[in-house]
């Protein structure tokens, strides 16, 4: 059912603007296919608002590691924003082309709102590994002011260093077929429609990848030995499980994240034999799987959450 919900594409022109042709066969479907598309980005509009909302109004919590919930809750909102008008206009049949303008925009966000999120995961294993590791230092280590540093540290890494390969999308000559493999905009698919050279974009977004989103996850892995080192040191199994139980939710967040990501680079770079189905699944499932499932994890696992959620 999942695989059929997702089946559609939009096309790009050689010029300014794109004719939306669906996905061959489903045309007919898609006021269907609006209906669970319409919850699922309601979920994730309304699940992300009021995890934002609760911590935003709850007094008790004012604490470093809901401030990073708070702010991979706000990068969640924005990344369903960036695509739920492109996503619904087609399927609503009421955008039947997108210009390149936009589809450059709509790269730009989607993918710097992906590495804010991987550096936001990133800020919360740090979280964790000072709260179990070096709990006596922790309020000292983590002040307001240094969660606004990091904050803001997050939000230039993630944006300005790919401000030069989208720059470079509007200068190519796009001639090639001009159908994108998914329902919004990625710098990928814009390079396969590209006549121009397109190495620089190419080998400067793989050592992006490698330099943001390889690295935080390599330190992710680092901090969690780390944590399971110390934890492991102490004596008492309750004593060990409750520090490990304050980690399970961020665990899940950071596999809901990175799976989908991982998976949609390995399509985009040695599955071009695969069929396009698997491309929209993938695309579908890395832009909307996380922003859905967060508000969940930290919903269900999160006691502090749950509490707040219910009253």
């Amino acid at each position: 059912m999942v695989s059929v919900v997702l089946l559609f594409m939009i096309s790009v022109s050689t010029a300014n603007h794109g004719q939306n042709i669906g996905f061959p066969g489903l045309e007919g479907e898609y006021s269907w296919l609006s209906i669970p598309f319409s919850c699922i980005y309601m979920m994730v509009l309304s699940g992300n608002c009021l995890v934002l909302r609760v911590i935003h109004t709850e007094p008790s919590l004012r604490e470093p590691m809901f401030y990073f919930l708070a702010m991979l809750g706000l990068t969640d909102l924005c990344m369903g924003l960036c695509t739920v008008h492109t996503v619904l206009g087609i399927l609503w049949d009421l955008s039947q082309e997108i210009s390149l303008d936009a589809c450059i925009a709509q790269t730009f966000f989607i993918h710097g709102f992906s590495g804010m999120e991987s550096g936001v995961l990133l800020a919360m294993a740090f979280d964790r590994f000072t709260a179990i590791c070096n709990p006596l230092r922790y309020t000292s280590i983590l002040t307001n002011v240094r969660i606004i540093k990091i904050g803001l540290g997050i939000l230039f890494r993630s944006f300005v260093f790919i401000m030069a390969p989208i720059i470079r999308l509007k200068l190519f000559h796009y001639c090639h077929s001009h159908v994108l493999s998914h329902s919004f905009c990625l710098h990928q698919d814009l390079l396969r429609l590209a006549c121009s050279d397109i190495r620089f974009n190419s080998f400067y977004a793989l050592a992006l990848v490698i330099c943001m989103l390889l690295f935080d996850s390599v330190l992710i892995i680092i901090s969690y030995m780390l944590i399971l080192h110390s934890v492991l040191a102490i004596a008492s199994r309750e004593e060990r499980l409750k520090p490990l139980q304050t980690c399970v939710s961020h665990v899940c967040a950071v596999l809901v994240f990175y799976i989908p990501i991982i998976g949609l680079t390995m399509v985009h770079r040695f599955g071009k034999h695969l069929s396009p189905v698997v491309q929209v699944l993938m695309g579908n499932i890395y832009i909307i799987f996380p922003p859905l499932m967060n508000p969940i994890i930290y919903s269900v696992k999160m006691q502090q959450i749950c509490v707040r959620i219910q009253r």
